[in-house]
């Protein structure tokens, strides 16, 4: 016989007794101190089941965050209670039951709900022959999506100690990372800007109005005998001497490279103006300056997810030319916010977004559009004494600076760069070609990581 059926009978033989006052009254007394222990027994024991189906429920949604944005609504709902049942081990409870969904709107998550009954074991006597018990957990991901500019060296001295290889191998693998972030399309974007001196917008852009042609045309074309000339250039530059006509050549021909805009817009990305064509020679330009450079590197590509076509390009990628690290910078902030030829997706209100530049670069500034040492170069780049230049336009338009410093040459450490990153601990110098591996995969590890919201 069980306590409380021991107990119900001796309640009843209280209420049949006539022998004297005192038992009833402690019969009578005795009830509330019964119910409210079992009470608290059964609801202790039920607080216990409601522990275990939460941790049941919680690791069950992280569980299917791995998948959930492939599987089908029943492949979810079957992996849910596969995963939960392997969890969830209280016999006791019964009636139990999970679901789980899956939405992808305003980023990914999975909600997975859990209930069951906890049978009582006093509190029956009372008409309460169950507990229920439930418990719910959402796993999120995806909410914060990343827009992502490779800013790569393409300089010759990449060529040495097998760095444009190790560069490529460990580029790809970080695209391999940055793909397998992306639940859809869209959640990851990415662009590549190779750079040596200048960078390629593509020759294809030939008739593009953002360019400036003047420069170009000035050392691209021919002497034709004339004796009446009067030709200028747009900007109001003799094409004449007294007996030859300069006659530029196709634009056609360009091979595509872009060097350094006109001081100050140089350090920033100010929209090109058309109309800046005429402008009288010696005033600044917001307009791209064309430059025939002979070795002008791969063109870049935009913010896309065509995996295949961004390995396609890394592959292709070859050493050549001097460093012009400001021009690479200032191209991938382009590419994040658009300009020039480079167009930008909208971002959507419901997602939060990480814009993100990874600059890698094996050594010092050597050449831009006026000058061929170090010092002038890097201060385009990072003036010291106002905190202008490039890297802290970026940083103050809210994007994310990685930079890495690839010295296999024993050269002191790039301050330039370091300075140029976000923080310190977004800056690396590796002294070795597979150290570019290591780095690339710690940053996408960063970028990709998986935030659970509750």
């Amino acid at each position: 016989m069980t306590l409380l059926q021991k107990l119900t009978r001796g309640l009843r033989s209280f209420k049949g007794d006539k022998r004297g006052n005192v038992m009833i009254t402690f019969a009578l007394a005795t009830l509330p101190i019964v119910g409210f222990t079992g009470f608290a027994v059964d609801y202790s024991h039920a607080n216990a089941v409601k522990a275990a189906l939460q941790a049941a429920v919680d690791s069950t949604a992280l569980m299917l965050s791995k998948e959930a944005a492939t599987d089908t609504s029943s492949q979810l709902q079957t992996n849910a209670v596969k995963y939960f049942n392997a969890l969830f081990t209280r016999p006791e409870a019964t009636g139990v039951t999970v679901t789980a969904t899956y939405t992808a709107s305003g980023g990914s998550q999975v909600v997975v709900n859990g209930s069951a009954n906890v049978p009582t074991q006093f509190l029956g006597v009372i008409g309460y022959q169950n507990i229920p018990v439930t418990a719910t957990s959402t796993a999120k991901w995806g909410s914060s999506r990343m827009r992502v500019a490779l800013v790569l060296d393409n300089t010759g001295s990449m060529a040495e100690a097998g760095k444009m290889t190790a560069l490529k191998s460990a580029t790809k693998a970080l695209l391999t990372q940055l793909q397998s972030a992306a639940g859809t399309n869209g959640d990851v974007y990415v662009s590549i800007i190779p750079f040596s001196k200048d960078v390629n917008v593509g020759s294809a852009n030939y008739n593009a109005n953002w360019i400036d042609w003047d420069d170009w045309e000035d050392t691209n074309g021919s002497w034709q005998t004339s004796t009446t000339c009067t030709a200028k250039s747009k900007r109001g530059k003799s094409r004449c001497t007294s007996t030859q006509l300069w006659v530029p050549a196709a634009h056609s021909t360009w091979n595509g490279c872009i060097t350094d805009r006109d001081m100050d817009f140089d350090q920033n990305v100010t929209p090109a103006n058309p109309a800046d064509d005429t402008l009288p020679v010696g005033q600044a330009s917001t307009l791209y300056p064309a430059e025939e450079y002979g070795y002008c590197p791969l063109p870049m590509m935009g913010l896309s997810y065509n995996w295949p076509a961004m390995n396609s390009l890394v592959d292709q990628m070859y050493p050549a030319g001097n460093t012009n690290q400001p021009i690479g910078l200032v191209w991938g902030w382009l590419s994040l916010v658009g300009g020039a030829h480079l167009t930008v997706p909208p971002k959507d209100s419901n997602y939060k977004y990480q814009d993100v530049i990874i600059l890698l670069s094996d050594g010092l500034n050597t050449q831009d559009r006026w000058y061929q040492t170090q010092t002038p170069i890097d201060n385009r780049m990072y003036q010291t004494s106002s905190g202008t230049g490039t890297c802290a336009n970026i940083k103050a338009a809210g994007i994310t600076i990685y930079t890495i410093h690839v010295n296999t040459g024993g050269d002191p450490m790039s301050t330039l760069l370091q300075n140029c990153a976000s923080d310190p601990d977004k800056f690396w110098m590796v002294t070795s070609s597979s150290g570019i591996g290591t780095v690339f995969n710690t940053i996408g590890t960063n970028l990709t990581k998986l935030r659970v919201a509750k």
